[in-house]
């Protein structure tokens, strides 16, 4: 294998890795999805709905977190697919597709074309004042059934073009977050922020001065979290201020690491060997100092990213569609098809043209580089795809209408179809492609 060939496959495995994970997971969230539909219009929709509504916490006299069961997916476990996310900000600024001003304009471009017109569209279209509050709606691209939608689709779509997907809708998701922080919060209580922000400023010291430790992380986190949601801003924000106090960086260098493993390897050789089918006190020793070296040596946010990307995509968002995606279709409550239209052409055609427009007209103007091999109608096919809004549309569906049962149903069909119809656009269109 030349050097250029290994280079590229170590840059591009871990990448690629990234892609089979998020494209299962795609497959998860239409089952789950499915699932959710069936249920909520089955016999047995009341108890769909008494599950996720089944109230659990801690109650004492001078403290209360006491929450049905779908606030502690969407406040809680979604706090933790926040932190994810948090983490792969962090890695993709400091070392991957977004660390530098020329990798940053493709995606960078797409993504403000893929926030600002389908928002300009909602504006635009929106007639009621009582709905205007979904704007946020279909701002971010889901990751997960985008790149599934890629997968299928195989060798007819090139790598890069994948990466470019992938980082706009990484940077669209962190534009999600700030607009969740400014605009969906309730009121302030600042008291109970400060507190927050003085612990966060502690675990940004500690990283700082290489102090990490992930027990820290989580002891102080949680605090952070709850301090959060009783502040009045979404707790899911405190996962992504806390995947940046992360460290990317190792505590030695491979070198090192492989002296000691060396070392480690020959003095486990001359140790005594237990007659018993246990390990002897030398034995243990030597393993007990290769696991401090093996932990100095991993990175604590690849490490961390690399623990919780299949908890996330395998189990955290497809509980989340089970819980969130169930709409009752004939349950009586009228829908307000106004603001079904409204969602369903933001995300088909306020995604598709903010992206393509946009990154065609930055082409033109020269003030990006894209791939050669990604062609000018690839490029329209994947802004059709980044329609696919579902998480984070449906995510912010809840916070916007949080007191309108009416406004939510009919936001989740619109989140619904204006995906599936950009689904099958964006597939139409990258599969014929010649």
């Amino acid at each position: 294998m030349t050097n250029k060939k290994m280079v590229q496959k170590i840059i591009l495995s871990p990448f690629q890795k990234f892609v089979k994970i998020e494209s299962s997971s795609g497959i998860l969230l239409l089952i789950a999805t499915i699932l959710a539909l069936i249920w909520a219009n089955s016999p047995l929709s009341e108890s769909y709905y008494a599950i996720w509504q089944y109230k659990m916490g801690v109650t004492t006299e001078s403290f209360e977190l006491n929450k049905p069961l779908i606030l502690w997916i969407n406040d809680g476990l979604m706090a933790i697919f926040f932190f994810l996310i948090g983490l792969e900000i962090k890695r993709e600024f400091l070392i991957g597709e977004l660390n530098s001003t020329k990798k940053l304009a493709f995606p960078l471009v797409g993504a403000l074309g893929g926030m600002l017109i389908p928002v300009l569209f909602f504006i635009l279209i929106n007639q009621n004042p009582d709905t205007f509050k979904g704007w946020g709606i279909p701002m971010a691209t889901d990751i997960a059934f985008s790149l599934a939608i890629l997968k299928v689709l195989g060798n007819k779509v090139p790598l890069s073009l994948k990466v470019f997907l992938t980082a706009f809708a990484i940077v669209d998701d962190l534009g999600a977050v700030l607009v969740i922080a400014l605009f969906y919060s309730g009121t302030i209580k600042v008291s109970l922020l400060g507190i927050a922000f003085v612990l966060l400023a502690i675990l940004y010291f500690l990283s700082y001065r290489g102090l990490f430790s992930k027990f820290t992380l989580i002891f102080l986190g949680i605090i952070i979290w709850t301090l959060f949601l009783k502040s009045g801003i979404h707790p899911t924000l405190a996962g992504i201020l806390l995947a940046f106090s992360v460290p990317i960086s190792q505590k030695i260098k491979t070198q090192e690491f492989i002296d000691n493993l060396v070392s480690i390897t020959n003095n486990i050789k001359q140790a005594r060997i237990s007659k018993k089918p246990i390990l002897s006190r030398e034995q243990i020793q030597e393993i007990d100092d290769l696991e401090d070296w093996t932990n100095k040596y991993q990175s604590p946010l690849q490490h961390m990213e690399h623990n919780l990307h299949d908890w996330v995509a395998y189990f955290i968002i497809p509980l989340f569609a089970l819980a969130n995606a169930g709409v009752v279709l004939n349950s009586g409550i009228p829908l307000d098809i106004a603001l079904v239209i409204n969602i369903t052409i933001c995300l088909v055609l306020g995604k598709s043209i903010g992206i393509s427009s946009i990154v065609l007209l930055a082409k033109k103007l020269k003030i990006i580089e894209i791939p050669q091999d990604i062609s000018n109608l690839q490029i329209i096919g994947v802004s059709f795809l980044a329609g696919i809004g579902f998480t984070m549309a449906i995510f912010i569906a809840g916070l916007a209408f949080v007191d309108s049962p009416t406004y939510i149903d009919s936001a989740k069909i619109g989140i619904l179809i204006g995906s599936l119809i950009s689904a099958v656009l964006g597939f139409i269109i990258l599969r014929f492609k010649k």
